[in-house]
């Protein structure tokens, strides 16, 4: 895990908001919007996860629904990448890949374009949270199932208490994840 530099680090942390009993009692939510109506925070938030894509040698990124995309799409145009929208299953129009994974509480299906990933494309996947590693775990399958690499994870923080890291891992095989941010 990177980290950012500290000074980055104060600033986005103090752009997240805590917001208690949301969506359900004795969950803390972390609320990124105010880190993204701040233009230097979202800045060096944009700053930090394109040079994690160009260390790791992206060729496309990937931003999952629907902060992801908030993240991503930025991230692309700085770092002169393709941006590549995973959505919930039955939002993209066409052929498209899918994949299931398990929630805490269910499951749920993701899908991408397949003709969006072309063999030797490097993928980033980008999202706000890292929580149980279930939904950027999907990612990475479908990434490989479309015929491309994965470059790695990057997220803005990561809820270390609910283990995504160790579920994930195994998933990467060796690719990279980084956090800004591990709280």
């Amino acid at each position: 895990m990177t980290g950012a530099p500290a000074d980055v680090r104060d600033l986005l942390l103090s752009r997240i908001r805590d917001v208690p009993d949301h969506p359900q009692p004795g969950v803390v939510f972390k609320d990124i919007t105010p880190l993204l109506a701040d233009p230097a925070a979202f800045t060096a938030l944009t700053e930090a996860l394109s040079e994690l894509c160009v260390r790791h040698g992206a060729t496309k990124v990937v931003g999952l629904e629907a902060r992801g995309f908030i993240l991503a799409a930025p991230v692309a145009i700085r770092a002169g990448l393709g941006f590549i929208p995973v959505r919930k299953a039955g939002k993209l129009p066409g052929a498209t890949l899918s994949q299931a994974y398990d929630l805490e509480y269910g499951s749920a299906e993701i899908e991408v374009h397949a003709e969006d990933l072309d063999p030797g494309d490097r993928v980033m996947v980008i999202d706000d949270v890292l929580a149980t590693g279930g939904t950027a775990g999907a990612a990475a399958e479908l990434i490989r199932r479309g015929g491309a690499e994965v470059a790695g994870v990057a997220v803005l923080m990561e809820l270390g208490f609910l283990g995504g890291r160790g579920k994930l891992e195994p998933v990467l095989r060796g690719a990279p994840l980084e956090a800004l941010l591990a709280l």
